[in-house]
């Protein structure tokens, strides 16, 4: 058995994906569909900088969060440019917005979809079992991962409606001062002030 894509954009993402990722399974992918469809429901394409925000509703340490990945993979949203925010409600859901446009949308991957996959996908079982993704026999990945990729989007996800919103300006700092402690550059906002000294928050004993 083999992956099986079709579509072009999609298997060239899922291949970028899979590198980025680490290992074969299906939540990424999964992310990467999601993803695609939030970005052709609002017209737009991918992010260069931060033209675009992602809210995800994935939290750590649950089954299938590795959806976050494909998510970041195919809208471009990524921590280091610092428009991806993890909600960490435990769901596979998220809001993209559009701040150029002043819209959003929200996708979500249909409940009745989840709970099922977690009581009868032979490699969620091997999962639940403590085996590592990377691990699983290779045929119940690609079987895994070829039911995700083929499968229809109206049987996977819910898409809410296009809907207007007034974004928050997406402006960074380039102003930085040396910690009195550790001597490393520490960017303004993230400074703390002890006994009239500049300090990072690690030297400085805060706790934010």
């Amino acid at each position: 058995m083999a992956i099986e894509i079709k579509d072009k954009e999609l298997k060239e993402m899922f291949e970028h994906g899979l590198y980025f990722h680490g290992h074969l399974c299906p939540a990424m992918p999964l992310g990467l569909r999601a993803g695609l469809l939030a970005l052709r429901k609002l017209r737009v394409g991918r992010s260069q900088d931060k033209e675009l925000m992602l809210l995800a509703e994935t939290a750590e340490g649950h089954a299938m969060a590795c959806f976050l990945d494909g998510l970041m993979m195919a809208t471009g949203c990524t921590y280091g440019k610092g428009n991806v925010k993890k909600l960490r409600y435990g769901k596979l859901a998220f809001t993209l917005i559009d701040r150029k446009g002043k819209r959003q949308v929200r996708v979500n991957v249909k409940g009745e979809f989840v709970l099922n996959a977690l009581k009868t996908s032979p490699f969620i079982a091997k999962r639940k079992a403590g085996v590592p993704p990377q691990e699983v026999e290779r045929e119940l990945a690609e079987m895994a991962v070829n039911k995700i990729i083929n499968l229809p989007e109206e049987e996977i996800f819910n898409t809410g409606e296009v809907t207007p919103i007034e974004p928050k300006p997406a402006k960074g700092t380039f102003e930085a001062y040396p910690c009195e402690g550790c001597g490393e550059a520490v960017y303004a906002k993230w400074i703390r002030v002890k006994d009239k000294k500049f300090y990072c928050i690690p030297c400085s004993g805060y706790k934010e």
